[in-house]
């Protein structure tokens, strides 16, 4: 089976043709529990995400802030493995028709294995992946084995990435460039601004590629702000506080469902 970058790219597409940027939500695998984990993905489809990153939760994450990092915590005492990562995103998938990559660190796939890991995530129905942490320079093994397997390399571009870095990473990647916002680690920020419009600027100056928007969106207001100039909207941490904050396991899914359907119509209410 090949994998899913056509159908990431079709939607992609899709939400541009209608005037909008996609929404795209982050959940990690395994929290709180490996099933709760999935039912929490299909959820935030079912409020109206367009992409859903499956975060491989490590226990030394460069990019992510603590209320990630506390889910990541509570998924890696609950034992989750590379496994249960591929499980999600094959369930999620199937269940859904919609694209599902994950966002992981480099180390766990270099010890994994590259060729096993593009292979199963493929064979998942996986759409890809993103790597926050992989040089563009170091990254030809797992670029020439992710094409073999029709999978997306969404490379992160920052605010402090000079002009021609932005076209060294842009021309490798593929799916799409996800934007950090801001400098620093994941979290909801109480405004996104200046500094990510710049970038979206610089970046689309570089690439057909859409540009999407991570790191410090967490409501409506915001999504709508940052589709005015992105093609999509990433939300992580706003979905996970939700989730933490929850009195039980039903109550976080609920409240990933409501929360998509907030920043969905944050996106579209730009349009």
């Amino acid at each position: 089976m090949s994998g899913n970058i056509q159908l990431l790219d079709r939607t992609l597409a899709a939400a541009k043709a209608e005037g909008r940027s996609a929404l795209i939500a982050y959940l990690p695998a395994g929290f709180p529990t490996v099933d709760g984990g999935i039912e929490a993905v299909k959820a935030a489809f079912d409020g109206g995400a367009d992409v859903v990153e499956v975060g491989l939760p490590h226990s030394d994450p460069v990019l992510d802030g603590p209320v990630i990092q506390t889910a990541d915590d509570i998924a890696l005492r609950g034992g989750v493995k590379i496994a249960d990562v591929l499980r999600t995103v094959r369930e999620a998938h199937a269940a859904t028709g919609k694209p599902v990559l994950v966002m992981t660190y480099w180390n766990p796939v270099d010890r994994y294995g590259v060729e096993r890991f593009t292979t199963e995530l493929a064979e998942a129905g996986g759409a890809g992946c993103i790597l926050p942490d992989l040089p563009v320079q170091e990254s030809a093994q797992w670029r020439e084995h992710a094409t073999k397997h029709g999978l997306a390399t969404v490379f992160v571009v920052a605010p402090s990435s000079k002009d021609e870095r932005l076209a060294t990473i842009t021309a490798a990647g593929s799916g799409f460039v996800y934007a950090a916002s801001l400098m620093g680690v994941t979290g909801t920020r109480a405004s996104v601004g200046a500094q990510a419009q710049n970038l979206v600027e610089r970046t689309r100056a570089t690439t057909d590629l859409p540009v999407c928007v991570g790191l410090g969106v967490s409501d409506a207001t915001q999504a709508a702000e940052v589709a005015g100039f992105a093609d999509g909207v990433i939300v992580g941490s706003a979905f996970v506080q939700r989730m933490l904050d929850a009195a039980d396991e039903a109550a976080g899914i609920a409240a990933v469902r409501a929360l998509a359907g907030e920043l969905a119509e944050g996106v579209r209410g730009h349009a």
